[in-house]
């Protein structure tokens, strides 16, 4: 990778910032395991948004709250004129049971931030009060995008709709959005240019066909045996119609038939994901599942039904921002700490409709827990993940560092 043209700050500046991150760090830690104890699903996140204002309080920040959802959106002026830089945090939970065992563990059962999203929101808000700070050498503005709903919501989407990437008064020229990994070595910043995350959409298959008693099927016309035969049909596809070159995935997720043992339901359900990184692949996977579904239920002389939820997008990065992110994060974290993917990875994120709407990156900061092997480690979504703390001042200088470059 080319180092950048662009002017950057000095070495030294940049080891100055990280060291300002950590004396944030007991902020931020705090922040993010009062959202850990306190975690809330979805697009309305009243508790989550009434902690990210009371940190965000007398900062010289202009705030504005979603009408749509809990999100929240803060400006922060330089001392001249010049463009606009977005960061951004995610905020919901998943719904989980935690089984960590932390003294911080959530207190609301069945949900727990699984993903990190406490940890995006705690980096993001000391970001804005370490750039609070350097306001004289931002030539511009930054934007900060506190986002609910990034998990299966399309939270991105509805900040867009209500102009967050014009918060500043115009269009922000670049963004950057960064999501800890349980399963990366801690403190390690990764990204690439180009496709970096799949398109996740969703599919649901309903057969009807006739109940009756389970020691008679002849009498019935029995939707679990369409329903199984499905779900193997669906593999076979994958692996003889999408080119190895462009990987896609489908999984059935859930599948819900009957009531007891000896009953032959009328119904049966699938639910499933689908993953593409190519708009082409994607479109023609919809296709398929559709007429490998459709023939199946034919053939058992079942009714179908198939919806299809489209969501995200396949998350791409531009690749002069994400080559200066790559070069800076070297400069900032060591060249030890900061490498580009190989490949693309199968997951999504609802950040791809902000980077289809301006040049931005996405990158991942590992924080796989000390002394655990990465590759063993409990992953993100896991009722068992641990995050390195120690690695989030790490995550808070890299936010204010590109906005420092961006802004220069």
């Amino acid at each position: 990778m080319a180092p950048s043209t662009d002017t950057d700050a000095p070495d030294a500046a940049l080891a100055e910032l990280l060291a300002e991150a950590n004396t944030l760090q007991p902020k931020t830690i705090a922040l993010r395991r009062q959202l850990h104890r306190q975690p809330e699903q979805g697009l309305v996140l009243p508790d989550t948004q009434e902690a990210i204002l009371r940190a965000l309080d007398r900062l010289p920040l202009e705030i504005h709250r979603g009408s749509s959802s809990s999100s929240v959106t803060a400006v922060l002026r330089g001392s001249k004129p010049g463009p606009a830089v977005l960061l951004r945090g995610d905020m919901d939970a998943l719904p989980l049971h935690e089984e960590t065992g932390d003294d911080f563990a959530s207190e609301t059962p069945g949900t727990m931030h699984a993903c990190g999203h406490d940890t995006h929101v705690a980096m993001l808000a000391s970001a804005a009060r370490l750039l609070s700070t350097h306001t004289r050498e931002l030539a511009g503005s930054v934007v900060f995008m506190f986002q609910p709903g990034e998990e299966g919501y399309e939270g991105a989407r509805y900040m867009i709709d209500e102009g967050v990437l014009d918060a500043a008064g115009e269009r922000v020229s670049s963004a950057l959005g960064l999501h800890i990994d349980a399963g990366s070595p801690s403190g390690m910043l990764s990204t690439r240019p180009g496709t970096l995350m799949a398109s996740a959409d969703s599919f649901t298959v309903r057969l009807t066909g006739q109940g009756g008693h389970g020691s008679m099927p002849h009498t019935a016309l029995d939707p679990v045996p369409a329903a199984a035969a499905m779900v193997g049909a669906l593999q076979t596809m994958v692996t003889r119609r999408v080119d190895i070159s462009d990987p896609a995935v489908v999984t059935v997720g859930r599948i819900t038939a009957g009531t007891t043992n000896n009953i032959i339901p009328e119904t049966a359900e699938l639910e499933g994901t689908i993953r593409a990184l190519s708009e082409p692949t994607r479109r023609m996977l919809q296709q398929q599942i559709d007429t490998v579904c459709s023939g199946i239920a034919a053939a058992h002389g079942c009714e179908l039904t198939i919806e299809f939820g489209v969501r995200y997008p396949a998350t791409v990065t531009d690749t002069d921002v994400t080559e200066r992110t790559l070069h800076l994060a070297q400069r900032l974290l060591g060249t030890d700490h900061a490498a580009p993917l190989p490949h693309p990875i199968m997951g999504a994120e609802d950040f791809s409709h902000v980077l289809r709407e301006v040049p931005g990156t996405f990158a991942f900061l590992g924080a796989c827990p000390p002394g655990a092997d990465p590759t063993l480690a409990a992953p993100n979504h896991s009722n068992r993940v641990h995050y390195d703390e120690a690695a989030l001042p790490r995550g808070v200088a890299m936010h204010a560092a590109f906005a420092l470059h961006e802004l220069r």
